[in-house]
């Protein structure tokens, strides 16, 4: 599903690397973001809170957004990961399309998309139960519409939230090995 990971040499660390860990809501991005920042040591945002007032208040009234509220937002986050070039970043955010997604992939460093896949039955029990969040379930309808997979020249994978945190997490690393990107930067912290 992705192109050829670059290519570096045996011991070469891993480049900067922006992680964007995307899908609709309730699907756990937040929780493996968080798991990877701190794994990583990498700076982490939630595109959450990169919205402006007037999205927020259309979310919670259960208005869908439209494409003409998101660019804005888009160009902020897009922006903040570019500040995050010598480092790499971790963020949250939806990304349900392409053309969203190729926003930011404009920031500056390698952009790889981690998409957190859970079936509706599940997400649907998740934002039940789930308070103090600005995006009411009513609107998972509207995002799961909205959703464009992953095209095959896309650099990222679908990583299925199915089981454990920790399970979810091992995917992402397992995957991210595979591609050249940043793994684990505990040994790296130890000797500098």
């Amino acid at each position: 599903m992705t192109n050829p990971p670059p290519q570096r040499s045996p011991g070469e660390p891993a480049p900067p690397c922006h992680l964007v860990v995307m899908g609709v809501s309730g699907s756990g991005k937040s929780t493996l973001a968080a798991a990877l920042a701190t794994e990583l040591n990498l700076p982490m945002a939630e595109a959450d809170e990169f919205h402006p007032p007037e999205n927020i208040a259309k979310m919670a009234s259960q208005t869908p957004l439209t494409d003409e509220d998101r660019w804005p937002w888009l160009d902020a986050l897009r922006d903040w990961m570019s500040t995050q070039a010598e480092t790499g970043s971790v963020i949250t955010c939806s990304a349900l399309r392409r053309s969203y997604r190729d926003v930011l992939r404009t920031a500056t460093g390698r952009v790889v998309f981690l998409h957190v896949d859970v079936e509706i039955p599940r997400l649907n029990t998740r934002l039940a139960h789930r308070s103090g969040h600005f995006m009411p379930p009513a609107l998972l309808e509207s995002q799961l519409a909205t959703l464009e997979a992953l095209d095959p020249d896309e650099d990222g994978v679908v990583l299925p939230n199915d089981t454990t945190v920790d399970d979810l997490l091992e995917a992402a690393r397992t995957w991210l090995r595979t591609q050249n990107a940043p793994t684990d930067h505990s040994e790296e912290r130890n000797h500098s």
